[in-house]
């Protein structure tokens, strides 16, 4: 679970930071500091790997490398 990518950045609109996991679709998090975003996404990709074995849905590899942004 540590290989895959997570993005940390401050929103003004949720006054939180938001955490994502891009590989993993959907999955977001966010706490009141940045530790606590990084703690809550971990538990979130989690809870996302856990139920896409229990659907037997596909779970993505991570991809190893930083994305790309335009």
């Amino acid at each position: 679970m540590d290989k895959y990518e997570i993005i940390i950045y401050w929103s003004d609109e949720d006054n939180a930071f938001i955490a994502e996991a891009p590989e993993l679709p959907g999955c977001m998090a966010h706490g009141y500091t940045h530790e606590d975003a990084l703690v809550s996404i971990k538990k979130a990709m989690e809870l996302w790997m856990e139920t896409a074995k229990e659907f037997d849905e596909l779970i993505p590899a991570p991809r190893g490398r930083r994305l790309a942004f335009a």
